[in-house]
């Protein structure tokens, strides 16, 4: 399952903070959070790494090994691909010659998720999610990514930001002491400040010795700029679809990530220090073998998204979000967003004793501002439901309580304006929950990347239209394969492409 990417921010959070207690205003702050960070997770240790094609596992629960799970859980899980994941392991190998001092083992873990991301831990595991590695074009701008978290590990950033961390909450906590609470926030201010900067020169700094590492082992040195520049591109198309702009146009120094031109900007000229481009090589053929046949996009295991469906096999249920509406999963529920953070959705799922009825769960104190004279009982497709209105601040929702099995699933719809227009929308997407059937379960199959030849007569559009999904082919098309819309194919290339 993923997260939305948090470009619709602020409005969002506050929609969240204004319903819900308990933690489930959360998931409003994390809509459309930033993925593809490339962050190390872990304190690292002293030892350079190395990259070898397999790394013992412990037979033995160890800190590392409890690490190691806590975070494929935390990611989808470990995605299945051996011949991937050796592949992955051989560009590990070829980056580790050219470190100065190889003594710690690496190895690569596919986490099973569409969220753009990578990272590594000390104790010798990189971990890369399938979504980065669909957005990668070919070998060197893979081995770029790995190379990048690596430099992480090796350079020790991880417990640098730990120690200056302390430094600012201790700097912090001493100003309260001696002079004031508000001098104590406003050296605690400043310390974020410095923190952020901090760690944007910890990006730079991975970022070159990174390039440099490719460069070294004979791969493309400008993998890493072109690789940056669909991670970017990746991110404005996400920031389009929720109605918000790429962080680049909305600059924030509280950030702990360089701007995406800036890194582009510094990978080049550290590429240039090899040569004109051209010179490495870039095995893209090889990395398109490697991927050809991964999942694309949602686990049908955690449930799916199809435009404004959400489908859920496993769970068995299914559910349409009003128009407009652009649905992403998450760790904990279904979310969604409309005209740029105006409305709101979340989708999930409580147990919930059958001696509870859904009336009294709604007044049970997790909503605030429901509106008690406004709940009613009725059924939804057979199911028994409770629905009801709240208001919050700024904020009016239409809430429904459904109940499936043991559990009772939760809609809950957010806007600025509860007209009965808006509301008559908001229910009529409620009555669209409902029981799947067991053919319709058997029909839902994962999307797969597909490595397709260009033949005579293909056309950018053409081939996107091939595209197996529900909306936005042309942009995926064009993001999937590094491409602009004033290119064309090259009769012979391969492509890639997602096929059900």
């Amino acid at each position: 399952m993923t997260m939305l990417e948090r470009m619709a921010g602020r409005s969002a959070a506050r929609v969240g903070r204004a319903l819900l207690r308990g933690g489930l205003g959360l998931s409003f702050a994390l809509m459309l959070a930033g993925c593809a960070s490339l962050d190390p997770f872990g304190q690292p240790d002293d030892k350079a790494p190395t990259a070898l094609p397999s790394l013992p596992q412990p037979t033995v629960e160890t800190p590392a090994s409890a690490e190691h799970k806590r975070l494929v859980a935390q990611f989808g899980g470990e995605y299945r691909a051996p011949a991937t994941e050796a592949y992955l392991n051989q560009v590990l190998a070829r980056l580790a010659a050219a470190e100065d001092t190889p003594t710690q083992t690496y190895r690569v873990t596919i986490l099973n998720t569409p969220v753009v991301n990578a990272f590594a831990l000390p104790s010798g595991n990189l971990y890369i999610t399938r979504g980065l590695l669909a957005l990668a074009n070919d070998t060197s701008e893979v081995a770029a990514v790995m190379a990048h978290e690596i430099a992480h590990v090796t350079a020790r950033h991880a417990s640098q930001r730990a120690e200056r961390e302390r430094t600012e909450a201790l700097k912090s906590r001493v100003a309260t002491a001696i002079q004031s609470k508000t001098r104590g926030d406003e050296v605690l201010a400043d310390g974020r400040l410095s923190l952020a900067s901090f760690s944007r020169q910890q990006e730079l700094e991975a970022d070159l010795v990174g390039v440099k590492t490719i460069g070294r082992a004979g791969y493309d040195p400008y993998g890493a700029s072109r690789f940056l520049a669909s991670l970017g591109r990746s991110t404005a198309m996400r920031a389009s679809l929720f109605g918000g702009k790429p962080r680049e146009e909305t600059p924030d120094i509280m950030s702990t990530h360089p701007s995406t031109p800036e890194r582009i900007a510094r990978a080049i000229a550290t590429a240039r220090q090899f040569g004109a481009p051209g010179i490495g090589q870039t095995e893209r053929e090889a990395w398109l073998r490697a991927i050809d046949g991964m999942d694309f996009g949602d686990d049908p295991a955690e449930g799916i998204v199809r435009g404004r469906r959400f489908v859920h096999p496993k769970l068995g249920f299914t559910f349409e979000a009003p128009e407009r509406f652009v649905l992403e999963n998450s760790a904990k529920a279904l979310l969604g967003l409309a005209d740029g953070g105006a409305e709101a959705l979340r989708l999930d799922s409580v147990a919930l004793p059958s001696a509870t009825s859904l009336e009294t769960y709604l007044t049970a104190g997790w909503i605030d501002g429901l509106r008690q004279s406004s709940i009613e009982t009725r059924t939804v497709n057979g199911l028994p439901a409770a629905l009801a209105t709240a208001k919050s601040g700024d904020w009016s929702f239409r809430v429904a309580t459904i109940r499936f099995g043991t559990d009772a699933y939760r809609l809950i719809f957010a806007t600025r304006n509860l007209t009965a227009a808006v509301d008559r929308r908001f229910v009529d997407a409620i009555d669209t929950f409902r029981r799947l059937q067991s053919e319709e379960i058997s029909r839902v199959k994962p999307l797969r990347i597909s490595i397709v030849t260009a033949r005579f007569g293909d056309t950018i559009a053409s081939m996107a239209e091939r595209m197996r999904l529900a909306d936005n082919q042309l942009e995926n098309f064009l993001l999937l394969n590094g491409l602009e819309k004033s290119d064309s194919v090259t009769l012979g290339r391969q492509y890639k492409i997602v096929l059900e």
